[in-house]
């Protein structure tokens, strides 16, 4: 049961938040986060990351479509009620689906953007080595990604893989209408690559790394992973999983966008 957000904001301090308000979802219910009325000032994201473990707010940096700012965070263009809890679903299972559904189209293209693996799905990478502490990383990557319009929402999430599915964000509906989805292989990253999710635009996503790969066989299975996840990466990108491999060895920060 997703904790109330009314109850939480009001454990906060006075005048800890800018000016704010809670924002109701298109398909009804109760509101699923608190966005800031204006821009987040640097170090409030920080500071408000240290205040989660209490407080019981997961802070993002959230930004809206270029053409129309109020899309989707400012209008509720979300739908949390549609979204499933992450828990339901075996990570390893549904990238492995996904997988199978994005190398059984193009064949020929396909086979040549996935090698050295092809068709044949390579299972989950394993586990990084932590090089940062993720918190103290994940407040450098908020930093990075302000840009005088990026605004700050509060999730009431108790990990940050969650906020996408609590949030009910449909960023990726081209690709899978279920958050839940996204957060399941989210909370996965957390645990094997120090992963926590600092940014969320209207179809993007920016995590901060912790325990990136470090060798170029680790870097292909994680970037089959991301493949599977979110295949605009690699055909929008480079063109194949060994030029995309290469951009991970080492890098603190993954960001995703479904066309």
């Amino acid at each position: 049961m997703i904790p109330n957000l009314s109850q939480l904001l009001s454990s906060l301090p006075p005048a800890v938040l800018p000016p704010g308000r809670m924002v109701e979802p298109e398909d009804g219910g109760p509101p699923p986060y608190w966005l800031s009325d204006g821009p987040a000032d640097p170090g409030l994201w920080a500071r408000m990351r240290a205040r989660h473990p209490e407080s019981g707010l997961w802070p993002l940096l959230l930004s809206g479509l270029s053409s129309d700012e109020r899309r989707p965070w400012a209008d509720g263009e979300v739908r949390p009620a549609d979204m499933s809890s992450p828990e339901r679903h075996d990570v390893a299972e549904l990238l492995a689906r996904w997988w199978a559904d994005r190398t059984t189209i193009d064949e020929d293209e396909t086979l040549a953007a996935t090698a050295p693996f092809g068709r044949n799905w390579p299972g989950l990478a394993r586990p990084g080595d932590l090089a940062e502490s993720p918190a103290e990383l994940a407040d450098e990557c908020a930093e990075f990604l302000l840009d005088g319009r990026t605004r700050l929402g509060l999730v009431p999430a108790t990990r940050s893989a969650d906020t996408p599915a609590v949030a009910g964000w449909s960023g990726p509906a081209n690709y899978t209408g279920d958050a839940g989805e996204i957060s399941a292989v989210l909370r996965s990253w957390e645990d094997r690559f120090g992963v926590r999710v600092v940014g969320v635009g209207f179809a993007t996503l920016n995590l901060s790394v912790a325990a990136p790969p470090t060798s170029t066989e680790h870097a292909l299975a994680v970037a089959a992973e991301h493949f599977a996840f979110c295949p605009d990466n690699v055909w929008q990108g480079d063109g194949s999983l060994t030029a995309y491999a290469d951009q991970l060895l080492g890098m603190h920060s993954w960001s995703f966008w479904w066309d």
